[in-house]
């Protein structure tokens, strides 16, 4: 086939070379090329694609995106693989979740579909914005390699600008989920790994002068009387953007330099916050380019061991959540995340931890509207490649996506860098940095991770812990930690100075038929650890909220038991996402009892 043709250098050179993915690997699709989206007219790229996976990456050895459309009779070479006819499947998916042979596939595949354009308009420019892909996603249009990108949860964006022909053009996406050790995470993680396109896929077109990045926020001094606007332009160095935010009377002029604008504005907006989540519709306009955004205003910040959110303190009365379901997978929808926040509003929630990594960009602007607080995280998870640059750059640019993609949601209080890492100089010099970034990209945010406890000592230490705002503390007494007293020597042995959160607490309870009556795995045993957990950690004085792990069971190939079979069911409620086991009730009991505490409080003072 291709080995034989022109396209090769010679004969057989598809078969041998094993650095046929070192040109296709520039990881120039990241965080610098990001677009904002607000208010952005788009054209869904969503439906059938042609689909075909690619175990051996015979794809990229032959060159399959170099291909056109031929009629099978009328071939002289046969195709080991054919771009434009065969199996399809829809745009968004997982592959796993399509065909059984497809389940534990990991690898490369290949998704093509046409692009018609009518005209080409060229004092326009046009972009593709893929929501996410996972994990490394190549692009190439009409045979042309424009660039690829890592991380499996961020979105990017592709500029197509003079490469499109009016009439047909055809895209082509290799999308590969294989886990190697240089990635972000790495091999060993606790969720599944589906792959594909598992997000929107949209296209549209800016002027040639476009606003790349808009950051509205409340100036964090104490006075909840400032916001600041700070705008970045793509196509021209200098001249004036307009900010409008109507419900504030606000109509003013950023000057534009080098590219970048920044203004400061005496206003004294309503407060955002989850029991009042007030938005205000503001919109930008540079030349011919508009984007729009719904902002809250709020201000989050560190005091000694209290979390304050407008000048009050608050304890974060949460659960962690991750993308997982049963039918679609990772694929989430309106639907799916209104039911979840739904469900935490059931449980007495104000604050929910999206682990393990970015989840879709609606669940943020949900949580703006409904009056949730979120933890938002990368997947800097178990054991990474602390040592390699190249690790580190790919965990900082998943960073960056995340914070550029979601730093106007006054729900996002939490950026956090890492989960359950060893304590190691190299680990220490990674995440450091990483929370850094986070600092430099956005100030009006505070950082965490989960760090690690002494067990011989029996303390929280953890050198990390001097770098971040919250110290994120996973504990599982009761269930992989047998001895529960020690949750309370931990307690009393701690002085951290500084806000504790349990990000992960918990115990399977596995209901129905296939669930044990008593001991570990059934429904009363995962009770009473719920009970005792809350026995002890109300008493610790330092320990600022809680996100029990987790709200709904979810699938995972490494636990197999004959109660797991796949999955992890420590959910408060089971997969069907309907059936709400006995801790469930026990938790809500406690955070109602908590909120009504911290109600009385704010009215004696």
């Amino acid at each position: 086939m291709l080995e034989r043709s022109k396209l090769a250098e010679n004969a057989l050179q598809a078969l041998h070379d094993e650095e046929y993915d070192l040109p296709f690997n520039t990881q120039s699709l990241n965080h610098e090329g990001l677009i904002f989206m607000g208010g952005r007219a788009s054209e869904s790229l969503n439906g059938d694609w042609t689909f075909c996976v690619d175990l051996l990456d015979t794809g990229l050895r032959q060159k399959w995106f170099t291909m056109l459309p031929e009629a099978p009779e009328d071939r002289t070479e046969p195709w080991d693989y054919d771009p434009y006819m065969g199996d399809t499947v829809p745009v968004p998916s997982n592959w796993a979740m399509l065909k059984e042979k497809w389940y534990f596939f990991e690898g490369s595949a290949w998704y093509t579909r046409p692009l018609d354009i009518e005209s080409v308009d060229t004092e326009k420019r046009l972009f593709l914005h893929f929501g996410a892909a996972s994990y490394d996603c190549k692009i190439f249009l009409n045979g042309q390699f424009l660039g690829n990108h890592y991380g499996a949860s961020t979105p990017f964006c592709v500029e197509l600008t003079g490469l499109l022909r009016p009439g047909r053009n055809w895209l082509m996406a290799c999308v590969n989920n294989t886990r190697t050790r240089d990635r972000v995470p790495m091999r060993n993680t606790d969720w599944f790994n589906y792959g594909g396109l598992y997000r929107d896929v949209s296209l549209f077109e800016t002027p040639r002068a476009l606003i790349k990045d808009f950051f509205l926020y409340l100036v964090p001094d104490g006075t909840f009387s400032k916001i600041c606007a700070e705008v970045e332009i793509c196509g021209a160095s200098s001249g004036e953007a307009t900010l409008s935010i109507p419900g504030l009377s606000v109509g003013a002029t950023v000057p534009v330099t080098n590219g970048r604008g920044r203004i400061t504005l005496p206003v004294r907006p309503e407060l955002w916050s989850p029991e009042n989540p007030v938005l205000y519709d503001a919109e930008l306009v540079f030349g011919e380019d508009r984007v729009s955004d719904r902002v809250g205003f709020r201000q989050i910040e560190r005091n000694g061991t209290e979390i304050v959110l407008n000048g009050a303190p608050l304890f974060l009365r949460g659960i962690s959540v991750h993308e997982d379901d049963a039918e679609l997978g990772k694929v989430t929808n309106e639907a799916d995340l209104r039911r979840r926040f739904e469900h935490a509003r059931d449980l007495g929630c104000n604050y929910l931890r999206l682990a393990h990594y970015p989840h879709d960009g609606l669940a943020a602007r949900l949580a703006d509207e409904l009056g949730f607080l979120l933890w938002e995280e990368i997947p800097v998870y178990w054991a990474i490649d602390f040592a390699n640059p190249a690790t580190f750059l790919d965990a900082e640019n998943q960073l960056a996506e995340l914070i550029r993609r979601d730093r106007n949601r006054a729900s996002v209080i939490i950026w956090s860098v890492g989960n359950e890492n060893p304590d190691t100089d190299e680990r220490l010099e990674f995440m450091r940095g990483l929370a850094e970034t986070a600092r430099k990209l956005d100030p009006t945010r505070l950082t965490s991770a989960a760090c690690l406890v002494n067990h011989a000592a029996n303390r929280i230490e953890d050198r990390l812990a001097d770098h971040i705002d919250i110290i994120g503390l996973n504990e599982y007494y009761g269930w992989y930690e047998e001895n529960f007293d020690d949750l309370a020597a931990i307690g009393r042995n701690s002085n951290p100075g500084k806000p504790v959160v349990i990000s992960e607490t918990g115990a399977d309870g596995v209901i129905g038929e296939k669930g044990p009556k008593r001991g570990l795995f059934s429904e009363d045993y995962m009770a009473e650890v719920y009970r005792k957990q809350i026995a002890v950690l109300r008493e610790l004085d330092y320990v600022k909220g809680m996100s029990p792990w987790i709200l709904y069971d979810f699938r995972v190939e490494r636990r197999q038991n004959i109660f797991q079979n796949g999955y992890n069911h420590k959910g408060l409620i089971a997969a069907d996402k309907k059936t709400k086991k006995k801790a469930f009730h026990i938790l809500a009991d406690y955070y109602r009892e908590v909120a009504a505490a911290e109600k009385n409080a704010r009215k004696a003072s």
